[in-house]
């Protein structure tokens, strides 16, 4: 997996574990660094629950295994096996790695292109990628070849193999962390846990109830690199929470800002006033990449895919020195009851 030391905007746990003795179930939590970032666990233990070793040891499995299949940064994963192969060829992937890839087919055909996992070779150009020398805008004749090894159409799953019909190469990141995230849930659901806050570089989840009977709360963070400060708090009961941002991986050149999020239909960094998006989404999977969707498409054009889709999604954009917040309908109607400002 990427490893990002600034990480965009993210939603948060709140308040600390309850535990005392009032409580016949205890909330018992185990963390630790992952993908260049870190991760962690908050569940709710009852007599019959696992111990927090065991639990970890399950969890960082799940982590070792992600990172062994999709991490572009190491040269021994599947996916950069697959990014080495040439032109025309088909390899063996794990059926993890061929989840993500229809993931990202359905993510990319919704959306009407606004989202691909083929831009590497873009993301190296632009100086984001693993592969990147330094950050700085690439002249055309550099856009346009990175751009003709880039897209879904010559991507193709056959069987257990995936293959591919010119040079290109696959990031998974913008999805792997929300796929790992439902992982990590359902084993702790196999395990008997049904109370739980998992947090994988940022992507959440959270089900259940604390030992008080509240549910769990987390904080989406405003937009700011000076500090970090919660816009809005929400309480979370099934469903997982991505935000995507611009303003922590971003360089400029000419008094002009690049982000790290591309465009695939311009193969350039996102030009718009958007700082940040949130989506909820039973599968946090699939609010991750929906972020990265919206994030691309920008305020208007994503506001509007949001109210069509029934996406529950928050927006932050840039106003003048500030930032103004709009929500779609399906969001404001999720986390109307119980929010808190």
């Amino acid at each position: 997996m990427k490893p990002v030391v600034l990480q965009p905007v993210i939603a948060v746990a709140l308040a600390a574990a309850l535990a005392g003795c009032w409580f016949s179930e205890r909330v018992e939590e185990f963390g630790g660094p992952t993908m260049g970032s870190s991760y962690s666990v908050k569940y709710l233990r009852s007599a019959s629950a696992p111990s927090p070793e065991r639990l970890k040891v399950e969890t960082e499995t799940i982590l070792a295994e992600v990172d062994e299949q999709v991490s572009t940064y190491r040269a021994d994963s599947v996916i950069s096996t697959f990014n080495r192969a040439p032109a025309g060829s088909c390899m063996p992937v794990p059926e993890g790695m061929l989840e993500l890839v229809r993931a990202g087919e359905a993510l990319a055909q919704e959306s009407d292109g606004a989202f691909d996992l083929t831009l590497e070779p873009l993301l190296n150009l632009w100086g984001f990628g693993p592969q990147a020398r330094t950050e700085q805008v690439p002249t055309a004749e550099q856009l346009a070849e990175a751009r003709r090894r880039t897209g879904h159409r010559y991507l193709r799953i056959d069987g257990q193999r995936l293959c591919k019909d010119v040079d290109l190469q696959l990031d998974l990141n913008s999805i792997a962390a929300g796929y790992t995230v439902d992982r990590i849930v359902a084993r702790l659901r196999e395990l008997g846990v049904d109370s739980y806050l998992v947090e994988v570089t940022g992507e959440l989840k959270a089900a259940g109830k604390k030992p008080d009977g509240q549910p769990w709360r987390i904080a989406i963070e405003a937009p700011r690199d000076d500090q970090r400060v919660a816009q809005r708090v929400l309480q979370l009961d099934g469903y997982g929470i991505s935000t995507s941002g611009d303003y922590r991986n971003y360089f400029e050149e000419n008094g002009i800002r690049y982000s790290h999020t591309l465009d695939p239909q311009t193969g350039a960094p996102i030009r718009h006033k958007l700082a940040a998006v949130t989506v909820a989404d039973p599968s946090t999977l699939r609010a991750d990449g929906l972020s990265t969707v919206l994030m691309v498409l920008g305020p208007e054009r994503g506001l509007a895919y949001a109210e069509r889709a029934g996406i529950a999604a928050f927006f932050v954009t840039r106003e003048g020195e500030g930032f103004v917040t709009q929500a779609s309908a399906a969001f404001e109607q999720l986390f109307a009851a119980g929010e808190e400002q």
